[in-house]
């Protein structure tokens, strides 16, 4: 895992503090009740984020209050295009010991991929990027990512933790029923989203179920604590649907 994210952001200035062997801490973990959501919660380093963030800051784009939002299609920056590539590898590596997928209740660990064969044969696997920088308070309703791209997301967190609530959609196998009516209850699903971590949607998580950020007071807990909203940045890399 280092060795790969050193490739991608070159040395940091204490280089030595890398380790030359993959972090056997390092792990996905499927997310119980939606399949196809995946996590990875030390995706980068400490060290990673912040070569990252001052990379995103050498861009320029967010350098006014009012531009809180910056796309690319087509030809990404090449600090994005080798995040990609590295999500790419993370993910193939998931085969070796050090790589073991979590599967949670569902019962120990399995050599299973977060991405199906078919979209990691794909080249780019991402050609779309989007950033969104969002101050405390402010998040993201629930939605569905636009059917103009492909199977297969990954979304980066930087700088604050925050919860990602996931409902399903209506009408969809997602949805919760007890005695033939919904269950208010058990209709989200909290993913706690640290910085550093990354998740994949693919398959049912990306079509069947809606994802959102409530940032207003009281809504940001986790195991019963508030939690401390700071600046957020996302980054967010789809694939363009191929117009026939």
């Amino acid at each position: 895992m280092e060795e790969i994210l050193r490739q991608v952001f070159g040395d940091s200035s204490d280089s030595e503090d890398w380790e030359s062997e993959p972090d056997p801490n390092q792990r996905w973990v499927q997310t119980e009740g939606i399949k196809g959501l995946w996590m990875c919660r030390d995706f980068l380093s400490p060290q990673n984020q912040s070569a990252l963030l001052s990379t995103i800051q050498n861009e320029g784009w967010f350098t006014e209050a009012s531009h809180n939002q910056a796309m690319r299609f087509g030809d990404l920056p090449g600090w994005a295009a080798e995040l990609s590539d590295s999500i790419k590898e993370v993910v193939l590596s998931c085969g070796s010991d050090s790589h073991l997928i979590d599967l949670g209740s569902s019962g120990g660990k399995e050599n299973v991929s977060p991405f199906s064969p078919e979209l990691l044969a794909r080249e780019p696997l991402f050609d779309q990027l989007i950033l969104n920088s969002y101050q405390p308070g402010e998040g993201i309703c629930a939605h569905v990512d636009l059917m103009c791209f492909e199977d297969g997301i990954a979304i980066l967190s930087l700088e604050s933790s925050c919860v990602m609530h996931f409902s399903p959609v209506e009408g969809t196998s997602g949805d919760f029923l007890v005695d033939g009516e919904k269950d208010p209850r058990t209709t989200k699903i909290p993913v706690y989203l640290t910085p550093g971590s990354l998740i994949l949607m693919s398959g049912e998580a990306r079509y069947q179920w809606k994802h959102e950020i409530n940032r207003k007071p009281g809504f940001q807990k986790w195991q019963g604590e508030e939690l401390n909203q700071k600046k957020r940045i996302s980054i967010t890399l789809r694939k363009l649907c191929q117009v026939e």
